[in-house]
């Protein structure tokens, strides 16, 4: 039992380093796409819990049963033939730009959090991750294993320090007047929304267990780290909830709230945004390497080293105008995997009826 319970929590690590990036353990997604709707907005979190289970466990249930390495497979039995090549050619196009954000991201933080140099940020960001790659993906595990616990730990200690600080005293408003602006304008479709855009990496990260881990500790482990990343998502809601309208402006609203309990928390808020950027850096990398070198071994550490070293010259560019490129195009490439992922229960009972009557070969 032990060794399964294993399994569910490698599964479980490594799905939530793929969505506890840099916008979700600073606080600003959640502030964004659910404090700014009020009390609604624990809904929108509740919401987006179930949907993050649900589509963990529906994702791995795919890697295994498909046998996968990476994605391609995936988009192939969820989206057919001519959609998946466009999705396919999307998702290589937008991992290595993906990875630029977050080694630009990695050394804004360096600069602004800490006083050092951009790219040396960048560049420590950059040889960390190829060190991960040139150990596979039992280093990715490995080193989610380590790192994204630590980042709940600490995401959760500050929310409720939050909490207490301000005796609890929760849902001061209920819809703030920028969040009818949104491009969700509401809280059910900024949940769809949330979900939908942080899905393309998620996928092209779980797919490539499908050949190592069993259904079962699987799609248990998708489960667990949808609810994992819903309990820690509430929990920010809540303590942001606490300080509205307080951090409306704040361009890292965890450092703000930290810098209420104490100064010398914003340091420790800023090494776990890092740690956020970090695994996220691996997750791209790890994604287009398995990708372009599905058969793993020397091809993958080349890929995924390569890559990385190659788009870190990019890092220099100017952070926010490459999150306004490139993260609209995360959530329509999002959005269609999200209706994929929606059907796809239908099309696994056709599957087994198929291979049932023999038309397919088992």
């Amino acid at each position: 039992m032990l060794g399964k319970d294993w399994l569910i929590l490698k599964v479980a690590a490594v799905y939530a380093s793929c969505i506890i990036g840099a916008g979700f353990a600073s606080g600003q997604e959640i502030m964004q796409f659910f404090v700014l709707f009020g009390q609604k907005g624990l809904w929108g979190v509740g919401l987006a819990a179930v949907f993050f289970s649900l589509f963990g466990m529906l994702i791995m249930a795919l890697a295994v049963k498909l046998k996968t390495s990476n994605y391609q497979s995936i988009y192939f039995f969820l989206l057919g033939k001519h959609l998946a090549r466009l999705m396919d050619a999307l998702s290589i196009f937008m991992l290595p730009g993906s990875l630029v954000v977050m080694l630009a991201a990695s050394g804004a933080i360096w600069a602004e959090q800490f006083g050092f140099s951009v790219w040396l940020g960048s560049t420590l960001a950059a040889l960390i991750t190829c060190l991960v790659i040139t150990k596979g993906l039992h280093g990715i595990i490995a080193i989610n294993l380590i790192l994204v616990p630590l980042k709940i730990i600490v995401i959760i200690l500050i929310a409720l320090g939050a909490i207490y600080y301000r005796n609890g005293s929760l849902f001061q408003f209920t819809v703030a007047p920028s969040a009818l602006s949104t491009p969700a304008g509401n809280w059910v479709w900024s949940s769809v929304l949330y979900v939908s855009y942080n899905l393309v990496l998620a996928l092209a990260v779980l797919s490539s267990l499908g050949r190592i881990i069993p259904l079962g500790a699987g799609m248990a482990g998708g489960f667990v780290g949808g609810m994992a990343l819903g309990v820690t998502a509430a929990l920010i809601t809540v303590a942001e909830l606490t300080f509205y309208p307080e951090i409306a402006a704040a361009e890292v609203p965890l450092v703000y709230i930290a810098g209420f309990l104490n100064k010398k928390l914003t340091y420790l808020v800023g090494m776990l945004l890092w740690l956020a950027i970090l695994t996220t850096t691996i997750a791209d990398a790890h994604g287009l390497a398995c990708r372009l070198a599905p058969k793993g071994n020397w091809r993958y550490k080349l890929i995924g080293s390569g890559v990385t070293l190659a788009v870190l010259p990019f890092a220099g560019l100017n952070f926010s105008s490459l999150v306004r490129l490139l993260y609209p195009l995360y959530g329509y490439l999002g959005l269609i995997l999200l209706t994929g992922l929606l059907v796809a229960p239908f099309k696994i009972f056709k599957f087994k009826n198929l291979k049932k009557k023999g038309f397919l070969c088992k």
